[in-house]
Parts: structure tokens; C-alpha cells; sequence
């Protein structure tokens, strides 16, 4: 069961450890979560080890087996990991790697530790980590391999010094009063648990009451050489350090011939004197009384379940709060905070203090209240403006203060000005803030008063990465039912931990392990912060107003684009206030007001939407994305010329058609073609002057370039009030301008056009029946009327295959990654399968679906990586059972524990289906 784990004479040393040469391990991309409010870290659940979690931290938190046994051993007798590959080397694994996992409980910050190396060291195996087994079984191993790998050390006897306990079996002659004794040894008791009411019960009826031999059932005296009556007892003779006692919930019913598991209520309590079972009983109670410190409980039946356990902390190493607790000192500190809350500073002293440490004399005004909101931590606008007004004004009605450049965009200190602390021109008093060290000193005192007054041994719930508080009432709840105490460990009362040791997570941790986690937890940190700053980090490109002209409706480079956008990178977390402090450390050259106004490229050029504002605001709470784009600029005009923003102001370019006067030889009617921006809120008399200027009538057609009679509409005198927003026009939209000559083209009274034919276009199909013409393409004539069958039949001959083909074929557009989708009917016209001239279709083995069938893809288990997708044509009316039994005999399975799930756009799997 547990591989090599008892080999002896070393030979259970692996190569496979984490000193030097070992294969590195494929590592996640982010770093390992830190440890949560309780400060204590979990262990990571393989697949079916909880019951390994549950003894591992119960063991940690045995203090004098972890530090005063453990710790103990230094690498002079356990020798070190590093030399495990050396072939004369010594190096007893189990322990080290022991002794390493507990280091990363008690000070690697990380939500929970790995215990791959430890169970690779007891020589696991994957298959073997995924096994579910039982607790108990397991103290009683991993007892027995520790012993076997520390013989030859001084840690030699560590299990039997804190764990071993003796019972002594009597049986007293009723005729001769000779006594026949037989000891044992325990490393842990194993009680009853059906028909007794609890643990004391359970030991009375095993080390109080006796056992008669009389009537039929004598016992053969050896002293008396014949058959007597007899008394047989058993007392607990050496009681150890640590008392461990199994719960056989288990039991097999004879009756059914099965396991079940005992549920019933079994109490324990949390304190219990042995005198009553020991065979020595004159000694002071101080020998006989313990305390539990650990309960692993058992949550499920007896084929199968979850271990996790109840703690207590016996060092105090975590942090105790239950929610109800949390609240309250939130409340507190709540009142903390009020008590020595601030008054508000002056802005008066605020200002001046900050212009007097400017190196130069005046600095714009917008980088002053950047530079008070680094001070104060908020802005402006938010702590003063509703009392004093707006930063500038307040500013101008001190001019005995403050001194303004010609152009009143920059202010300083006028010569000789002293900063005042007497009053300001309301007559406010301007007192020194209270001294913060003293708030700070008054606020840590409170709150270590509060920790003080819960302090104590408290109960916290491991349950394998997951770590809680409980309160001590929580494991009456683990008397009975499915979820019950299955192993509970006591200490004895008179084992006292020194003073260094409370909350002291390093005691007794050797110098090489403190080293080695410092350096994790270093490396840990940089990770974090790397992390950190790679998900909370956008890159926003800044757009320099100095860099771009406005024409033609919107802004355009007058450099390269290289040379007009500024790229930065700044945490989504930052303020505004922070962005604009960043920008204008970049621009140590910009003067005046700073306008940040969120920008967009269009195919026209580019646009100015909202202005930034609100300086206190994070960035991420203003809705800037990654790779958002930002125009730096005044906030007026760019170049001298005005710039119009926002939704209502956007350029859309329009693509303007006109009938060429003369086409010979070519079929169809031919076009001449330009592009014209206009403003979204311009109107189409306006827009029908500036393309018409002579008179004409004005068709838009919204499907582009597609240029079929039908689809072109005639712009009527009515609708020459609305805009080009209003009216639909976008981006790529066509209109025809026909001037007077060729209106013979238009219906006027219907508003179609009439007359003209369309170019005729093209599709591409490639040829996916033989992999040998994979790469061969053929373009088929065709237009949005054509059938998707006369497309088909086209491109068999094209490509020169076998006519009888057509009927095992269909087609299948192919997406631009290169994916075929689902199978286009033929009865459809090209308009009818929504398909693009110049689209890419696949000509593919299997038929198409007709109007009652659907076409599925699915892929069996959940990892689209490691299943491939196969596909499915299936009635509409079929069933989700036998849609199943299709797919199963597609893949080749089967077996009736298969079901499906619907799968979305980014495959993950929702519910099951139903079968019927």
C-alpha cells in the first residue's frame, strides 16, 4: 500500500527531492494565493488525501513533537536534501521532507502547501495519492517509517517518548490470590463506540469493570494447577504524553453481510481525568488530567468520505476572529477613527506649504492640484470646492498671497511670503495638525487591547486548503450523524509552552529551513507583485494634441503615428489624479490647462468623446481599459482649430457612388467611386448640397457595395431634415448621387431604382474531399441569387471530380481561423446563407442538413484540448438519449454512465441535459 515506506537500511532514499538537480516542476503562471485572515496555511488535497492533510496538521500543531522532537534533528544526522544523488551519502528523506513541509506551514505565505514531495519520498506514486484511506491506519504507518528512518539518530525513540503507553491485563485467582499479568503496548487506544453512550463510558467498561470466570467458564490456575474462579481486568499502567484514541465507527452486520458506519451520538469531553483507569492512582491529579487538541472527523460512509480536522492552537500561531467578532472591531475602529479623526487642514497653509517647497517659482495650476492631491490624498474638488469654490478662484481672491503669470495659467508665492499659521481671510484659526505618530501609537494600543482580550487557545477547522475559525461549542456537532469524530488526540494538562513560543511561528525552527523560507517568501512577494502589476496593469496610448491637425471632419497625425502617440503603462487601480500627475512628469514642457479627453481611431480618423474628471476616482472605477486611447490637449482646440466631441459630433465616411457616363464592352453598369466624411449630425440637405451641388437626387443603400437594383432606397424631400446619424447611415454605407440626366434610372414615385444591372461576383471553394487537393482553390461566377446546389455542382467540375460525388458532398463555409462550420443547406440562395462574395467555402465528404435536422459538434469529456470535436446530423425531433447513443457509436464508446452537457462559445459545460 505504501510502496517502499518500511524499506530499511536507507534503501527508501528517492533521487527525487527538492535539492539541486531535481526536474523542475511545471509551475502555474500565477503565484500561490496568500494566506488568508487566520494566517495559517492549509494543505493541498492530491485527489483522495484528506485523511493524510488531517494527521499532517495534527502533528503540526504538536508542539513538543514539532519543534522539541523534529526541529530537533539537525543535518549532521538527517543529512541535507542537496546530497540525496550522492551515491555514499546518508540522507534520511522522510524526515527532512517532513521537516521542510511543516517549515512552509508555520511561515511560507501561501494559502495552502503541496505534500507531493513528502508522499514522492514514502514512495507514492500518482495512482496510489488518488486512494482513499483510512486515518488511523495511517498514524499507525507513518509512526512506524519515521521510527524506521531515525534509527541511528538521537530522535530514535521520538515516537515512543511522546506517544507510547502501556496497559497491563490481569487475572487474580479467587482461591490463591496469584495475579497473572500480561503488558502492552499502545501507541494509540481504540474504543467502542456502538451501545456506549461516550468515551468515558467506553473506558470505564475497558479499564474498570471486570471480567468473571466461574460456573462453566473457570480459569486454569497455574499455581493452583486446576480449574478456578477468576477475575481478569486491565488498567492503563504508563499513560504517554499524547493520548491517541481511535473510534471504530465502523462495524460489519453480520445479519446483511455489510459495513456500515456507527452514527449514533458519542460524546467526548475537552477535558478528562484517567485516574479511574490507571493502575497507579496515589499521585496528584496533575498526572492524570488532559486536554483534547485535536478531533479528525470522518464525513461520509463507510465506502468512501472526506477526513478534515478541528485544532486547537496551542501556541496561538493563527488568528482567531470568528464574522461576529470581525464586526465588532470594525466597529471599533470605526470608533477609533472618529475619536482621532483630523480636522480638516486650511487650504490656505495646505498651498502655501506646497509652493514653498517648489524649486521653482511658479507652477501651473492643474500640477498644483495634482500636487495636493498627493499630499492629502484627495482632491481638490472633493475636500474644499463646496466651502472655498473652485481652486483657481480661491487662488485669485488671495492675491496678497499668491502671484499669477501673465497668462494666469501658472501661480507661485509672492516674494518674501511667509507661510501663515494665524488665520485665513475668514478668520479661521490655523492650528498644527495633531501629531499623527500620536493617533497612529493611540489607535495600535486599542487594538492591541482588543486582540488581548480574545486571546487565548483557540479551534480552527482544516479542512485540507480551506482553514476557519470555530468556537470550542462547535465540536458537540461532531458527536453524531454522517459527519463524526473519528480519531481524537489529547495532550496532558501539566505540558506548558514557554513564553517565546506563543505566537512565535520560528521557534525551534532550524537556521537553514528559516534561510530557505525567507528566500520562497522573497521570491513569493516578487512573484505577487510581478503578477500583481501584469492584472492590474493598462497600457493607454496618449495622443499629443501638439502632434495632430483636424481636417476633414476629424484628427489626423502630422508626424507618423510613431511619433504622435506616447505609450504608458500605469495600475487601473491609480486615481485619475495619479494619471494626470504621470502625463504631466512626461510633458515637462506643457503649459496651461490639461484636458484628458477618451479618444477612439475611426475609419475617418480620430475622435474625442467625454472629458476625464473627478481626479479621486480610480481608473478602473472611470471604466479606462487596456489599451484605451487618450487625447491630450486643452481642451479647445488643436491647432486653432475648434474640435467638436462626443457620440453626437462622430465622422462617418460614406462611400459616394456615381453612374460612369460611358462603358464599353463591359457588362453591367460601372461605377466611379469616392469617399467623403460628413458629421453624424449632419443634415442630408446639407449633405445633398455639398455632393449635388447642381441638383440631383440622392440613393443610400445600407448593404454597402452590393450595387442590385432592389436594394437601393431614394432619399426623399421629407427626409432632408433628418441627419446622418438619424437616417442610418454608417460607416461603409453607400449612396448614389444621380444627377439629373440619370434619374430615368429611378421609380420616383416608389423610391426604388429601376433600371441597372450589378457586376458580377465570385465565391472561392476548396477542395477538402482529398487531402492530396488540399491546397487547391477554384472561384465560381455567381451572385446573391444563385443556389447553393448550382454552386456545388460548379465547383465538382472545377476541380475535376467525379460527378457522383454531389451526392456525398456539401459545402461549408470556413471561418478565418481556418475552422469549417456547419454544413450550408442547398436549397439556399447565397443571399439565404448570409455568405459575402469572396467568401471561402469547403467542399466536404457528408450531407447537408435539410430543414428538419440540426447539425452538432461535440467532443467527449470537457478538455476541447484533449478530445477532438466530431460532428452529427440529427432529426430535430430526436431525443437527447438517442442524439447520445449517435455520438457514442460515432466515438466509439459505450456504457450507460455518459450524458451531455451544452458546451458555450468558450467551452465551458453547463448542466446535464435531460435524457428524455
Amino acid at each position: 500500500m505504501f510502496g517502499d515506506l518500511f524499506e530499511e537500511d536507507f534503501s527508501f532514499i528517492s533521487n527525487n527531492h527538492c535539492g539541486k538537480g531535481k526536474k523542475a516542476k511545471p509551475r502555474d503562471s500565477e503565484p500561490p494565493a496568500p494566506r488568508d485572515s487566520t494566517n495559517l496555511s492549509g494543505i493541498k488535497n492530491q485527489g483522495g488525501t484528506c485523511y493524510l492533510n488531517s494527521l499532517l496538521q495534527t502533528l503540526l500543531f504538536t508542539p513538543e513533537f514539532r519543534g522539541n522532537a523534529l526541529f530537533s534533528l539537525g543535518p549532521e544526522e538527517l543529512g541535507t536534501l542537496d546530497d540525496s544523488s550522492k551515491p555514499d551519502a546518508k540522507v534520511r528523506i522522510i524526515p527532512l521532507q517532513l521537516q521542510r513541509l511543516f517549515a512552509q506551514l508555520l511561515l511560507l505565505d501561501q494559502q495552502a502547501a503541496s505534500t507531493t514531495d513528502l508522499t514522492e519520498s514514502f514512495g507514492w506514486n500518482s495512482h496510489e495519492e488518488m486512494r482513499q484511506h483510512d486515518v488511523q491506519e495511517l498514524n499507525r504507518i507513518l509512526f512506524s517509517a519515521l521510527e524506521t528512518s531515525l534509527v541511528g539518530t538521537s530522535g530514535h525513540d521520538l515516537i515512543n517518548r511522546l506517544y507510547h503507553g502501556i496497559v497491563v491485563n490481569q487475572i487474580v485467582c479467587k482461591e490463591c490470590k496469584n495475579i497473572s499479568e500480561r503488558q502492552e503496548d499502545f501507541l494509540d487506544l481504540t474504543v467502542a463506540v456502538k451501545g456506549v453512550a461516550g468515551l468515558e463510558e467506553a473506558l470505564w467498561n475497558m479499564y474498570v469493570e471486570e471480567e468473571y470466570f466461574e460456573n462453566e467458564n473457570l480459569y486454569q490456575c497455574g499455581a493452583c494447577d486446576k480449574l478456578v474462579e477468576a477475575s481478569k481486568s486491565a488498567k492503563l499502567r504508563k499513560l504517554p504524553p499524547f493520548l491517541t484514541i481511535s473510534l471504530l465507527r465502523f462495524n460489519f452486520d453480520f445479519e446483511k453481510c455489510e459495513r456500515y458506519k456507527e452514527t449514533s451520538c458519542y460524546t467526548f469531553p475537552i477535558q478528562i481525568n484517567l485516574r479511574a483507569f490507571c493502575e497507579q492512582t496515589e499521585m496528584d491529579d496533575s498526572e492524570y488530567m488532559y486536554e483534547l487538541f485535536s478531533v479528525i472527523i470522518h464525513k461520509g460512509g463507510c465506502y468512501g468520505g472526506h477526513y478534515h480536522v478541528y485544532i486547537r492552537d496551542v501556541d496561538e500561531l493563527g488568528n482567531w476572529q470568528l464574522q461576529e467578532e470581525e464586526d465588532r472591531l470594525i466597529e471599533d475602529k470605526a470608533l477609533i477613527d472618529s475619536e482621532n479623526a483630523e480636522e480638516t487642514e486650511n487650504p490656505l497653509a495646505v498651498l502655501t506649504g506646497i509652493l514653498s517647497e517648489e524649486e521653482s517659482k511658479q507652477i501651473p495650476v492643474d500640477q498644483l492640484g495634482q500636487k495636493l492631491l498627493e499630499k492629502n490624498g484627495v482632491s481638490w474638488n472633493k475636500k474644499y470646492r463646496k466651502q472655498y469654490g473652485a481652486l483657481r478662484k480661491y487662488l485669485q481672491n488671495h492675491p496678497q498671497i499668491f502671484q499669477f503669470s501673465p497668462d494666469e495659467n501658472k501661480v507661485g508665492l509672492k516674494k518674501k511670503q511667509k507661510v501663515p499659521f494665524k488665520s485665513d481671510s475668514q478668520g479661521q484659526d490655523l492650528q498644527s495638525p495633531p501629531q499623527k505618530n500620536d493617533v497612529q501609537w493611540n489607535s495600535e494600543k486599542k487594538r492591541a487591547m482588543l486582540r488581548d482580550s480574545s486571546a487565548g487557545c483557540h479551534w480552527f477547522d482544516l479542512n485540507d486548503s480551506k482553514v476557519q475559525p470555530i468556537k470550542e461549542k462547535d465540536i458537540e456537532k461532531q458527536f453524531q450523524g454522517k459527519e463524526s469524530a473519528y480519531m481524537l488526540f489529547y495532550r496532558k494538562s501539566q505540558l506548558k509552552r514557554p513564553p517565546e513560543a506563543r505566537g512565535n511561528p520560528r521557534y525551534q525552527i532550524p537556521e537553514h529551513l528559516l534561510n530557505e523560507m525567507n528566500a520562497a517568501n522573497t521570491e513569493l512577494q516578487k512573484k505577487r507583485v510581478e503578477c500583481d502589476s501584469a492584472n492590474n496593469g493598462i497600457d493607454l496610448h496618449l495622443h499629443l494634441s501638439s502632434c495632430y491637425k483636424f481636417h476633414n471632419g476629424a484628427l489626423h497625425p502630422s508626424l507618423t503615428w510613431k511619433e504622435s502617440v506616447v505609450d504608458l503603462t500605469i495600475d487601473r487601480r491609480k486615481t485619475l489624479g495619479d494619471l494626470r500627475q504621470s502625463v504631466f512628469q512626461m510633458l515637462e514642457s506643457w503649459e496651461g490647462d490639461m484636458i484628458l479627453s477618451i479618444a477612439k481611431p475611426l475609419p475617418a480618423g480620430l475622435h474625442l468623446y467625454q472629458i476625464l474628471d473627478g481626479d479621486e476616482l480610480t481608473l478602473d472605477g472611470i471604466g479606462l481599459a487596456d489599451g484605451a486611447d487618450i487625447f491630450v490637449w486643452n481642451g479647445k482646440e488643436v491647432g486653432g482649430t475648434k474640435v467638436m466631441t462626443g457620440p453626437d459630433h462622430e465622422p462617418v465616411v460614406v462611400n459616394v457612388l456615381r453612374l460612369e457616363e460611358y462603358n464599353e464592352g463591359g457588362k453591367g453598369q460601372h461605377f466611379t467611386e469616392s469617399q467623403h466624411v460628413f458629421s453624424c449630425s449632419t443634415k442630408l440637405d446639407d449633405l445633398r448640397r455639398a455632393l449635388a451641388p447642381s441638383g440631383g437626387i440622392i440613393l443610400k443603400n445600407g448593404l454597402g457595395l452590393d450595387k442590385e437594383a432592389k436594394n437601393w432606397e431614394i432619399f426623399l424631400e421629407e427626409d432632408m431634415k433628418e441627419t446622418v446619424k438619424s437616417i442610418g447611415l454608417i460607416d461603409g454605407c453607400s449612396v448614389l448621387v444621380l444627377d439629373s440626366h440619370d434619374q430615368s434610372f429611378v421609380n420616383v414615385s416608389s423610391g426604388n431604382l429601376t433600371a441597372f444591372t450589378y457586376d458580377i461576383s465570385w465565391l472561392q471553394v476548396k477542395n477538402f474531399c482529398r487531402m492530396d487537393d488540399e491546397e487547391k482553390h477554384v472561384k465560381i461566377t455567381a451572385t446573391i441569387e444563385t443556389v447553393m446546389s448550382d454552386i456545388k455542382m460548379k465547383a465538382i467540375r472545377e476541380l475535376q471530380l467525379e460527378e457522383e460525388l454531389a451526392n456525398e458532398s456539401c459545402l461549408r463555409p470556413v471561418s478565418g481561423n481556418g475552422k469549417l462550420l456547419s454544413p450550408v443547406p442547398e436549397d439556399y440562395t447565397v443571399k439565404e446563407a448570409e455568405l459575402r462574395m469572396g467568401s471561402l467555402l469547403g467542399l466536404c465528404h457528408g450531407k447537408a442538413p435539410t430543414s428538419t435536422q440540426l447539425f452538432l459538434y461535440f467532443i467527449v469529456g470537457s478538455d476541447q484540448n484533449a478530445s477532438p470535436e466530431m460532428e452529427i446530423v440529427v432529426e430535430e425531433t430526436a431525443s437527447v438519449k438517442e442524439c447520445l447513443n449517435l455520438m457514442l457509436e460515432k466515438s466509439g464508446l459505450s456504457g450507460d454512465n455518459w450524458h451531455l452537457r451544452r458546451l458555450d462559445w468558450c467551452y465551458e459545460a453547463g448542466e446535464a441535459l435531460s435524457q428524455e
